[in-house]
């Protein structure tokens, strides 16, 4: 089968054709530095480290290119609001998103450029959008002229006549609609403020406006024409409806040939919003008391096909981090007795299952259908998770080593190719050798009487605590509960 993905462009599911044989080009849409990240960011970073990885593991040579935005109005109130410098804000916030994005497994990209680090490209394809007719000087701004660009509005459906004035909106030009030709137009250079950082360029001291950045990063890293843009369904109008009006009328090359676009995040069914009060940012939770392991939260996120919303809840969370815990348990198999068998624990491509990749593949193929994939390693997972515990109860296997050892490899190989690693956990080596007996069976006793009075929430918990640590427990007939380490 061949990868499929739906091209927001086209509105349709497209197979997959890079521009050069065997190499693709990806820009994804970084984050404005003046915040710590949270559920949106995980969300869309992960869909994309996931393609990234699916190209890669299908042969693809994948150049991946991310930037951050370093300059932006948020970034300026956070600095006035902190008594700090745009620099200092913007560097703070950088470094912990690398923070965040280590925890949850995604890969750095191959390039970060940042919007002040591409100011000469930034004003060269302002001076040329100028030159061509399509950009214009307006008391020290400069601005896009909309309706210049014949296609402008292909990308997300909108026609022009439908559209708000001023939805430009990161770069503040409602207030100056008196210095536009016409409404729709957007900034591309934005004059300079009293006590804002400026750059010199033809039109005077200024900063450029939101989406001229991308426009310009793109064409510095990638080149005019690449394979893939990705980047939220929020980005897909103003911000990658106004990049293709850039780019396309300097370059008379497509932008992207492939747009996609991750769905939205909501907590608890409402929009992510600081005004609702629900707004959660990755490392609060996971640092809270009970929060999930970073996988398990990794896990939650592509449990569901990249294009399809999301639902944070505390349920759906519990749930990711029990099903974390049966993978995990599955990828620990060969750690823990492989050397008895003499594996060896570097994964092969010739020693995987070929049913077993054929089928994640199958799936994956399909607009990156994750949830088929992930059934694919909960299938291996289960198997070996069974035999381990006839190891431990039976001292023995049912199913030949050799045979585990491919089923092992499988599971490994083909977790990895969505970023799900035991490795990345920071739990110690023995970690149940920190619980002493007494305390198991009294977390044993607190879950038989919570179960008694139906309180299944807080037997599950207690379970799922006592599994975090090491120990697993086995329900038998008659209220009997029997448990070991693992």
């Amino acid at each position: 089968m061949t990868l499929t993905l739906t091209n927001t462009l086209t509105r349709s599911k497209q197979p997959f054709e890079s521009l050069e044989p065997g190499k693709v080009r990806i820009y994804c849409c970084g984050v404005t530095v003046y915040d710590y990240c949270h559920l949106g960011h995980a969300r869309s970073y992960i869909a994309w480290d996931t393609l990234r990885r699916y190209l890669q593991w299908r042969g693809y040579q994948v150049r991946y290119v991310q930037n951050f935005t370093d300059i932006d109005d948020k970034i300026l109130k956070r600095a006035r609001e902190t008594g700090s410098t745009m620099e200092v804000v913007a560097e703070t916030y950088t470094r912990t998103y690398f923070e965040d994005m280590a925890r949850l497994n995604v890969l750095e990209a191959d390039d970060y450029p940042r919007a002040t680090h591409t100011l000469n490209g930034i004003l060269r394809l302002i001076h040329e959008l100028e030159a061509k007719g399509y950009a214009y000087a307006s008391d020290g701004d400069v601005y896009y002229q909309v309706r210049q660009f014949q296609d402008y509005g292909k990308l997300s459906g909108r026609k022009l006549e439908e559209m708000q004035a001023g939805a430009s909106g990161r770069v503040g030009e409602s207030s100056e609609d008196s210095k536009k030709k016409d409404p729709f137009d957007f900034a591309l250079w934005k004059g300079a403020k009293p006590d804002e950082p400026s750059w010199e360029s033809p039109w005077g001291k200024g900063r450029p406006g939101w989406h001229i950045e991308c426009s310009a990063m793109v064409r510095e890293c990638l080149g005019e024409t690449i394979d893939i843009h990705c980047g939220g369904a929020d980005l897909v109008f103003p911000h990658h409806e106004n990049e293709v009006a850039q780019s396309e009328a300097v370059t008379g090359q497509p932008l992207a040939r492939y747009w996609l676009h991750n769905g939205f995040v909501t907590v608890n069914g409402e929009k992510m919003s600081k005004s609702l009060g629900n707004f959660t940012t990755i490392r609060d939770l996971l640092d809270s008391e009970n929060g999930p392991e970073p996988m398990a939260l990794r896990l939650f996120v592509v449990q569901a096909q990249y294009r399809k919303p999301i639902d944070f809840t505390p349920e759906a969370i519990a749930s990711a981090q029990r099903s974390w815990n049966t993978l995990k348990e599955g990828l620990s198999f060969g750690y823990k007795h492989g050397a008895a068998w003499g594996w060896d624990l570097q994964a092969k491509s010739e020693d995987l299952n070929p049913e077993s990749v054929a089928n994640f593949n199958s799936a994956m193929d399909d607009d990156l259908n994750t949830s088929g994939g992930l059934a694919v390693l909960f299938e291996l997972a289960k198997g070996l998770n069974r035999e381990n515990n006839r190891l431990i109860h039976e001292g023995k296997t049912e199913v030949d080593p050799e045979q585990l050892y491919q089923q092992w490899q499988t599971l490994v190989t083909l977790s990895q190719v969505l970023g799900l690693e035991v490795e990345a956990e920071t739990a110690p080596e023995s970690p149940g050798a920190q619980l002493s007996d007494r305390e198991i069976e009294e977390a044993i006793a607190a879950r038989q009487a919570a179960r008694k009075a139906k309180n299944f929430a807080e037997a599950d918990r207690i379970r799922d605590n006592l599994q975090s640590q090491g120990i697993t427990l086995i329900d038998q007939p008659g209220g009997i509960t029997q448990w070991h380490h693992n």
